[in-house]
């Protein structure tokens, strides 16, 4: 009897989270089907489409978000489309790489990736402290714009005691400027001359999130695809020793960031556990799992086809919960020495990656 009263209990629960999911995923789907449908008019007008699914998805969340309609209602919904909808992407995405390809991409690159990682949060870290930016708000900011944006910020806030304003202010950041990054890229890869490889790598070293590299790369083709989540492969993996080594530094970022009134109650919350889930997110164990599927040639071929689409159709759909989760006004409330950090920031990893691929001659 009590276990059928646990059984009942929790298929409630169940049925309720699931209900309250329900809204926002139909509106992710509704973005989808409308961004997918301006694509095809384009195409039938043009001959072409200028603006491709992705970013249509990203424009048509932003505005529905922009002109105050409440998503507040669809939260839930929009949350788990932009996160499990792209991990699964991601996943997916591991079957058009093979060993081969991340062999081609040459030890110096991968190398290369590090060394723009490392210089970056130096970098980004060192403007942020210059124009007086809080040490934690700071490290948030270099983290998220130089390893993968919000999966960063949300790793590191609980290993530096970051506190709950300063997150949502770097991944607001976060949202708005990847959108824009998105959006700009492509047309400065264009105005650049840039080959498929040599914008791939580009995206993927200065791209936000994982799927934005998708979104960003894709008006050059599968090639600069695959290069670009090759590359943002590398820097995602960079996570794991970032936090490591904040974990280690992290009572000393208390004790300089921190009144020492705060230090001595114990408020300040640095020092975090670190969880096997921050450092490697499991999509990427499963990215890392079909490329060595495809490696080994076990994915059917008739599959490939198929199996990219779906990744891309997730991600359209995860590119229209990212534009509903656009807030300008978090973003207007950071203050302009934040804003002026960040745009900075990305003007300098831009750079950094720029100099590599020269020095790398690439492209």
């Amino acid at each position: 009897m009590i276990s059928f009263a646990f059984d009942q209990s929790s298929l409630y629960r169940f049925r309720a989270h699931f209900q309250s999911m329900v809204p926002g995923v139909g509106v992710c789907f509704g973005i989808t089907a409308l961004a997918y449908l301006l694509q095809a008019a384009e195409e039938m007008i043009f001959g072409k489409a200028w603006l491709e699914a992705l970013v249509l998805a990203i424009l048509i969340g932003t505005a529905i978000r922009s002109i105050g309609v409440p998503v507040r209602r669809w939260h839930s919904g929009i949350a788990f489309s932009a996160r499990y909808f792209l991990e699964i992407a991601v996943v997916l995405l591991g079957a058009s790489v093979s060993a081969a390809t991340i062999m081609a991409a040459g030890p110096a690159l991968l190398a290369g990736i590090s060394i723009v990682v490392v210089g970056a949060i130096m970098l980004s870290f060192g403007i942020g402290r210059l124009l007086g930016v809080p040490i934690r708000m700071a490290l948030l900011v270099a983290c998220g714009n130089s390893i993968c944006g919000n999966s960063a910020i949300a790793a590191v806030a609980p290993v530096i005691g970051a506190d709950g304003d300063d997150v949502a202010a770097s991944i607001a950041f976060t949202a708005v400027l990847g959108v824009l990054v998105v959006l700009g890229l492509p047309l400065l890869g264009l105005a650049l001359g840039m080959s498929a490889l040599a914008y791939g790598a580009f995206a993927g070293l200065t791209v936000y999130a994982v799927p934005q590299v998708i979104a960003a790369a894709a008006p050059l083709g599968p090639l600069a695809v695959q290069t670009g989540m090759l590359v943002k492969l590398v820097r995602v993996l960079m996570l794991g020793p970032v936090c490591l080594i904040l974990s280690l530094i992290a009572p000393h970022i208390a004790a300089a960031d921190e009144p020492l009134d705060a230090v001595i109650a114990g408020e300040a919350e640095a020092g975090g556990r670190l969880s096997l889930a921050h450092l490697v997110p499991w999509f990427i164990l499963g990215f890392l799992a079909l490329v060595g599927f495809r490696s080994f040639d076990l994915i059917p071929r008739d599959l490939l086809a198929p199996i990219s689409q779906i990744a891309t159709f997730l991600t359209v759909i995860s590119m229209a919960a990212l534009g509903l989760g656009v807030d300008l006004k978090v973003v207007l409330k950071a203050g302009g020495r934040v804003t002026m950090a960040v745009v900075l920031s990305l003007i300098g990893l831009g750079c950094i990656s720029f100099t590599l691929l020269k020095i790398l001659q690439i492209g």
